[in-house]
């Protein structure tokens, strides 16, 4: 008798047959199987979802948001001031060449409102500000000689000698002399500082659209001369009284001018492309920007020197300036037409309106009372003659189709 041929593993066979019927699930094609289900509540939910997802693209993504155009953020901008006007103080008349620093005429300057004036300050020995840290004093033991304070006016020089005033005494220095508070004298200017005029000529250009605009259009001689910035009749006269800016910002001008502070001037365009170039418009806000509830860091001071000579020695006047700082911030978006992002957000939509469709069949399958026969009728398989010798595993294709007509009218 012959040898019977060796039968292969039974595990080799079924990996052959899992790996056929992978492979065979691999090429199936699925498509939507389209059911009515006659249900008025599930239909009121499916129209309602479909009706909101439709308004919201229409109203707020096509009409509010614009999103059909292509946009670009942050023009190109530039920035020029200009201020006028006199002021007088205690002592003299302030000119816009004094008060006004830097004087170049840039997005951030400084009107000074208040000075604490300390004059003919000459190097030499003098005693210490009080207000430095361990700079009081009983005794020259209390001052070590060459000690120098980072906060300080100078170097220490080993002796305690009396104050400016008072009974008190402080460590001599060497340095600037006298010391800052010492001898200052304060000075306010802010007496007709409100009527300040401020001039910002602001130019803005978007490169993606070659499109740009600035905030003065009118250039009939003189017209400059005889305006001042308001918002319906002179909106490109861009000439502001500082006073304006500051009662537009919120806050009281006297108490502004005697500790200082910082005032933002946003212009900001916002310039649908679409339209005409008329209707691209400056909107000028105004608010402060430095915290005024916080005392640590509200306000706005800074200090400079001038300096000169008497009798060949080097004298300067210190002064400690208090003063309003404007800081023009420009910003602004433009937008444009464009078909790419048109059909990126119609697609959206589109598909978007499909979540009607997952929401109803959600309660569907799990709400309902009849969710096994929906689910039954949804998920049918179709399935040609299985090969011979393949047999049912994981991958598979099973024939599933419905013998009961009637399952669907049962929902």
């Amino acid at each position: 008798m012959a040898a019977a041929e060796p039968k292969p593993p039974a595990g080799a066979a079924t990996a052959r047959r899992l790996a056929r019927g992978c492979w065979s699930a691999f090429w199936d094609y699925e498509t939507p199987k389209v059911i009515v289900v006659k249900n008025r509540r599930l239909g009121v939910v499916y129209r309602t979802v479909q009706l909101l997802i439709l308004l919201y693209f229409v109203w707020y993504v096509f009409i509010v948001q614009k999103s059909y155009q292509d946009r670009e953020t942050g023009p190109e901008s530039s920035v020029i001031t200009k201020v006028k006007g006199i002021t007088l103080s205690e002592h003299k008349v302030w000119d816009v060449e004094e008060y006004v620093k830097p004087p170049e005429g840039g997005s951030v300057f400084s009107i000074i409102t208040r000075m604490e004036v300390t004059p003919s300050q000459t190097l030499g020995i003098c005693p210490e500000s009080v207000r430095v840290t361990n700079a009081t004093c009983d005794s020259d033991e209390d001052c070590v000689a060459g000690h120098l304070d980072m906060l300080g006016n100078g170097v220490r020089t080993g002796r305690c000698v009396p104050y400016y005033h008072g009974a008190s005494k402080t460590c001599e220095v060497s340095g600037w002399c006298p010391v800052e508070d010492g001898a200052s004298v304060s000075q306010f200017l802010g007496k007709m500082a409100p009527n300040f005029t401020i001039l910002i000529k602001n130019s803005i250009h978007y490169p993606k659209f070659q499109f740009s605009k600035g905030n003065i259009e009118n250039w009939k001689e003189g017209y400059l001369k005889q305006c001042t910035f308001d918002e319906v009749s002179h909106l490109y006269c861009p000439i502001f009284k500082l006073g304006f800016i500051v009662e537009q910002a919120g806050e009281n001008f006297t108490e502004l001018a005697h500790s200082g502070g910082v005032i933002g001037v946003i212009i900001n365009w916002d310039c649908d492309l679409d339209l005409s170039a008329s209707k691209c418009n400056p909107k000028y806000s105004f608010r402060r920007l430095d915290p005024k509830h916080i005392p640590a860091s509200s306000g706005y001071n800074f200090r400079f020197a001038k300096y000169y000579k008497i009798n060949g020695s080097t004298t300067r006047t210190l002064i400690k300036a208090y003063g309003i700082r404007i800081d023009v911030i420009v910003h602004g978006q433009a937008g444009k037409f464009s078909l790419i992002p048109t059909i990126i957000n119609l697609a959206t939509a589109l598909t978007s309106i499909g979540v009607g469709s997952f929401l109803c069949d959600w309660i569907l399958l799990t709400f309902m009372n009849k969710n096994k026969v929906y689910s039954h009728k949804k998920f049918d398989k179709m399935a040609d003659a299985p090969e011979r010798g393949a047999g049912p595993g994981p991958c598979a294709s099973q024939d599933s189709t419905l013998t009961d007509p009637r399952g669907l009218a049962q929902l």
